[in-house]
């Protein structure tokens, strides 16, 4: 009995200690983001559109082997042709890529440079260079963390420890940290080679190939701002060193600047492989255009003006078994026979443009990769026809949004690929596929906001306020851009005005551009939309705060309070859970 006692006390005992525990546990402070801790993100496409490409990469010794450098969604490789793509760079601290290298003497070495750099005011900053020594399994950052923006680099052709950088640094404001650097130890210690000044950076550079210590620079002044772009200055010009960078000298006679004192731009570079005396440029300027010399850059000559918008593109190819078959890329393919004399927009058709890299095949120049806005695309006759990979979701998202629905849709604006909607999952066994994706709108899809009681309404925006309300059932659209009243000033637009469909008032819809005038409507569509102006009382004292220098106060998003419709002349005490573009 005695025993039997002592069993039940301790029972008794156990169970009050646990109770005490579990009151502990339960009072225990948790982390909210530990209810999140076994979520993993699903990919869910689309493919359907590509995205920005900046760089191609290919193994000369198995063309089969590419990497692809994309703007803002990593680095993907290909063993096979382009038939599969793995994401080989999904691990590392950025996303955004300038320039991916492959050591000619080391296939599995590969150099990817971080932050793309072309100047758009979504161009992303990376966070340095990194190396593979295993072909793209593992990375490992190697410095140069502030120069933000990296569009070109060259590995010597016989030792793989010597690497130069282009470096264009800060595009947002002055920095030390550009120009080109050079490592002869792999990357464990870098020497700035070539320094201007803190707001002249590097673009581009060529190596000899026969002769590695020539090289040439591209050196480029630029800055953007939050109301506009300078892209040029008098610090822009073609830099030669004959000694591996230990000394440079400023090319001049027959170049834009020679006689000049006007600003010059961005410059792209390229060297004939079969015989490097033969170099090309292509140079932002009042007189600028293509270029050639024929005695490694020391005099050159004008061949035309071509030069398609400097800013985005300055990319030049030589075909490396034919010194007078030059691709300039720019929003159409220029392809000339004739050494940049004159130029064919016509050969390369059917897909979509905007082209910013290219390779071609040193043993048989008809295989082509080329990269646009709108993906990758593979040529095998020099050109004449492409073959568009829409096999890895690289779509640039700007912004999206979510309806309410079971299975919930996502809808959203992409660069320079209008706006899509498509399913979060459905019931196919194949899953969601581009098929499952709807474009909504054209132009560069920006904000797709959804009516929160019909979802089958969509209002989504392109550049410059164009607004549009779209019936899904229907596929119905019409544009409800505000504008101006008689007599008013015109309205101008932000390049991605916030759009908001109001939760409590789903037929109130906000957007917003400069000066901070916010403007919304009641009207239901289809009917007569009309917007008002709710803040032009602002007006006057933005003027009067607003900078000298041109431009504008610069307004990126917008939302309602998700508590209770505001009364009259009041305002919700609640905080709206707003979000921020960044700088």
């Amino acid at each position: 009995m005695k025993q039997t006692s002592r069993i039940l006390r301790t029972i008794v005992a156990c169970s009050v200690l646990l109770g005490v525990m579990a009151v502990n546990l339960a009072a225990a402070p948790q982390n909210p983001a530990d209810k999140f801790k076994n979520l993993e993100f699903r990919e869910i496409g689309p493919a359907v559109m590509g995205g920005r490409i900046d760089d191609f990469a290919v193994a000369e010794s198995n063309p089969n082997i590419v990497y692809v450098g994309t703007a803002s969604g990593g680095v993907w490789k290909t063993t096979n042709n382009g038939t599969t793509w793995e994401p080989v760079f999904d691990k590392e601290g950025v996303s955004t890529i300038g320039d991916v290298a492959i050591a000619p003497s080391d296939p599995s070495i590969v150099w990817v440079g971080s932050g793309e750099p072309n100047n758009r005011q979504s161009s992303s900053w990376g966070d340095g260079i990194y190396k593979s020594l295993d072909g793209g399994k593992t990375w490992k950052n190697m410095g140069l963390a502030a120069t933000h923006h990296i569009g070109r680099i060259v590995i010597h052709p016989k030792n793989p420890d010597v690497v130069y950088v282009a470096a264009q640094g800060h595009l947002w404001g002055p920095n030390p940290d550009r120009g080109v650097y050079k490592t002869t130890d792999g990357g464990k210690t870098w020497a700035q080679v070539l320094k201007i000044n803190d707001d002249t950076g590097v673009s581009d550079i060529a190596m000899d190939p026969e002769s590695p210590d020539i090289l040439f620079a591209a050196a480029y002044e630029r800055r953007r701002t939050p109301f506009g772009f300078n892209g040029g200055g008098p610090n822009s010009a073609i830099y030669k060193t004959t000694d591996g960078g230990a000394t440079w000298k400023k090319l001049t006679k027959g170049l834009p600047w020679e006689n000049s004192t006007s600003d010059t731009g961005r410059i792209g570079l390229d060297i004939y492989r079969k015989d490097p005396n033969i170099v090309y440029a292509e140079i932002q300027h009042e007189k600028g255009g293509t270029f050639r010399s024929e005695d490694k850059g020391e005099t050159w000559k004008r061949m035309g003006e071509t030069d398609p918008r400097p800013s985005y593109y300055s990319q030049i190819r030589v075909d490396p078994n034919n010194d007078l078959r030059i691709w300039e890329l720019g929003a159409q393919m220029f392809y000339s026979e004739d050494g940049g004399k004159t130029f064919n927009t016509q050969r390369v058709r059917g897909i979509h443009g905007d082209f910013h890299a290219m390779w071609i095949d040193p043993a048989n120049s008809n295989h082509m990769i080329t990269g646009s806005d709108g993906g990758i695309h593979w040529s095998d006759d020099a050109g004449k026809n492409w073959n568009f990979l829409n096999v890895i979701a690289i779509g640039q998202f700007y912004e999206i949004s979510l309806d309410n629905e079971k299975p919930y849709h996502v809808c959203g604006g992409l660069q320079d690929n209008g706006s899509w909607c498509g399913p979060s999952m459905t019931l196919t066994r194949d899953g969601i596929v581009n098929e499952d994706w709807q474009v909504i709108h054209g132009g560069d899809g920006f904000y797709a906001a959804i009516d929160n009681v019909e979802p089958w309404i969509v209002y989504t925006e392109s550049q410059d306020g164009f607004i549009d309300r779209r019936d899904m059932r229907t596929g119905q659209q019409r544009s409800i851009r505000p504008e101006a009243k008689a007599g008013e000033p015109h309205y101008r637009f932000q390049w991605n005005s916030p759009v908001a469909v109001s939760s409590h008032e789903p037929a109130s819809i906000a957007t917003s551009f400069p000066f901070s005038e916010r403007f919304r409507t009641k009207t239901p569509c289809p009917a007569t939309t009309a917007f008002r102006n709710i803040q032009r009382s602002q007006r006057s004292a933005n003027r009067r705060s607003r900078p000298t220098f041109s431009g504008s106060a610069r307004m990126t998003a917008i939302c309602k309070s998700p508590a209770t419709a505001a009364k009259p002349g009041k305002t919700s005490r609640r905080k709206p859970a707003c979000r921020r573009e960044p700088m």
